[in-house]
């Protein structure tokens, strides 16, 4: 039996993010509500049944985290958002439900495909220190030090949660991608670091004024989707959800730099509960 050289590296799935993190997808459908009048009824219950062991995020075939949503508005009439560390586990998903009996009354409407990422705007350790200084605290004081520690001390949890994050017991939920804009005079990426971290710090101060409201997750669509980030929300009331966006559009990080594409917002159900919902 051959040996590799000792300068071949070990194989590497290709489909596995190298930093750990994992492949997400949001799905949307609608319902053809004509096709589905022309199903006899034992298509019909056969579909129902291919749905819901399809969107079981507890069945043998499930991706690590999968979620469906009830979608308000005419954009689409329920979402799916999954997360793995392999795609072809998420897109098989998707190709069982239009496979399934249902398969023919369902109408796909939009997806995003992304991948979790720890961003570069979050700070280290040191760089949360020198910002505490900033923001008046003294070097080395017992307030400075305590507050470091504090943030040393949940730092790999948070980047943990940025990487494979569970979901939050939240019900309302909304899902819109980004962009940073590339206009002459308010293009980000022409912008320096550290101008870019000041704001994104300020960004970051907004947010924190929800905790315990609104749980977040920001997903990189960079060379996978049209648009660059995924952002997904999800609120404890539907309230939070507008008075978070409508908040964090006058940092400077949005108000100048970002453009927004379409907002699905949606509420957390299962699978038979969907079906119920939508009259199927």
């Amino acid at each position: 039996m051959s040996r590799p050289m000792p300068s071949e590296s070990p194989a590497v799935d290709p489909l596995h993010p190298a930093d750990g993190g994992w492949h997400c997808s949001h799905f949307y459908y609608s319902f053809d509500r004509g096709v589905l009048a022309s199903l006899d009824s034992e298509t019909l219950e056969r579909g129902r049944q291919e749905f819901a062991e399809a969107l079981d995020p507890a069945g043998p075939e499930a991706p690590t985290r999968l979620q469906t949503t009830i979608v308000s508005g005419h954009k689409a009439d329920f979402g799916v958002m999954m997360m793995d560390v392999d795609p072809l586990k998420i897109d098989a998903v998707h190709q069982r439900l239009m496979a399934s009996p249902l398969g023919v009354a369902l109408r796909p409407g939009y997806s995003f495909v992304s991948m979790t990422e720890i961003s570069e705007y979050v700070p280290s350790v040191e760089q949360y220190g020198d910002r505490l200084i900033e923001e008046g605290e003294t070097r080395d004081s017992p307030a400075w030090n305590a507050k470091v520690k504090a943030y040393e001390g949940r730092l790999g949890a948070m980047n943990r949660q940025r990487l494979t994050p569970e979901f939050p017991p939240y019900r309302a939920t909304c899902f819109y991608p980004m962009n940073k804009k590339r206009k002459t005079g308010e293009n980000w990426f022409t912008l320096s670091k550290e101008e870019r971290n000041r704001m994104m710090s300020e960004h970051a101060r907004s947010g924190m004024a929800f905790a315990g409201k609104v749980s977040q997750l920001i997903t990189v669509g960079l060379g996978l989707d049209d648009w660059e980030w995924g952002v997904t929300l999800w609120g404890a009331n539907p309230e939070y959800l507008k008075d978070i966006v409508y908040q964090m559009r006058f940092d400077e990080a949005s108000a100048r730099y970002a453009e927004f594409g379409p907002f699905l917002v949606g509420y957390v159900i299962d699978a038979f509960s969907l079906m119920k919902h939508c009259r199927v």
